[in-house]
């Protein structure tokens, strides 16, 4: 009986957790619907609490190094604490708002290479280890983003990688401590003044802020630099203009006025980190207090590669 309870508080023999999506599709300020199942294990289970949370890789950048890590930046209680009997099957439904600022993953239906999102559950039990579940989720663009995306598309601009800078982009109202750099390669018509561009979406539930970072391609006797544009867009807009149109307006702009944003985005004081590509001085330095933080331990990053495999296929 001794080795049994061991076994217990070790999770042998202890209850098992599913969660099981309605539809693991979603936007933006939309919801995940689903509901977490119970299996009560050999033995009655104090449970203290049911959460589930959204978790994804954020790029991380320090003085002298970068490295990724998996971070949960939204949570919710779906249960208090209850008693779970032995071998009782229990079903909690539950309905998570997806923050406005969640990043895009999926476009057209194909996974953007470098991007990965999943909804993790967690069981905490009384005197016993925490079990867990992670199941994936796609975050699909609203029609804004969708039309801003196109019009790269329509202007020869072909995607190269999307990833999760952590930090805040100076002057920006964010409400989470990352923000989404997707990124493109120049078309042709584009080429002789850039190299690639940096699209970053700041959604609200009025709008989305457009930041630009155009990497400069030099000249013979100039060195290349970035330049930055800020644009907002309301959402109501989204089918009253002509968005390759638009964009091409913002990039000729951005790129006109290098010396102008440079100003106003310039490097911050304070903690504040630099990079040598991305976002450089608009970002105001990382965030602290994320629910959940960056997740140390390997479990979750096993289940990542475990269960999502590698979501943008070869380099």
């Amino acid at each position: 009986m001794v080795f049994k309870k061991m076994l217990s508080a070790f999770g042998v023999g202890g209850p098992s957790v599913d969660t099981v999506l309605t539809n693991p599709n979603t936007r933006p300020g939309l919801t995940l619907d689903g509901q977490v199942n119970l299996v009560g294990g050999d033995a009655p289970a104090a449970i203290e609490q049911v959460v589930i949370g959204l978790v994804t890789r954020v790029e991380v950048e320090g003085h002298d190094t970068e490295y990724a890590g998996t971070m949960e930046f939204h949570r919710m209680a779906v249960s208090g604490a209850f008693e779970l009997a032995p071998k009782q099957q229990l079903s909690i439904p539950f309905q998570l708002p997806v923050p406005w600022e969640t990043p895009i993953t999926d476009v057209y239906g194909q996974r953007l290479h470098g991007m990965t999102m999943g909804l993790r559950t967690e069981l905490a039990i009384a005197r016993a280890v925490d079990k867990s579940d992670l199941d994936q989720v796609a975050v699909h663009p609203l029609p804004v983003h969708e039309r801003i995306l196109e019009a790269f598309q329509r202007l020869g601009f072909g995607f190269k990688h999307a990833d999760l800078e952590r930090g805040h982009i100076r002057g920006v109202q964010q409400t989470l401590p990352f923000y989404q750099e997707i990124e493109f390669f120049a078309s042709p018509q584009y080429s002789s003044t850039i190299r690639e561009v940096e699209l970053t979406f700041v959604t609200s539930q009025r709008g989305v802020e457009v930041i630009l970072e155009c990497d400069k391609r030099g000249g013979f006797l100039s060195a290349g630099h970035d330049a930055f544009g800020r644009y907002q867009v309301a959402h109501a807009d989204v089918d009253r203009v002509d968005w390759a149109q638009v964009v091409d307006g913002w990039l000729r702009e951005t790129t006109s006025r290098y010396g102008t944003l440079r100003s106003q985005y310039g490097p911050s004081h304070g903690h504040g980190h630099s990079r040598g590509h991305g976002m450089g001085g608009m970002v105001a330095g990382a965030a602290l207090g994320v629910a959940g933080g960056m997740i140390a331990g390997e479990m979750i990053e096993d289940a990542f590669e475990g269960d999502f495999g590698d979501f943008g296929g070869d380099e």
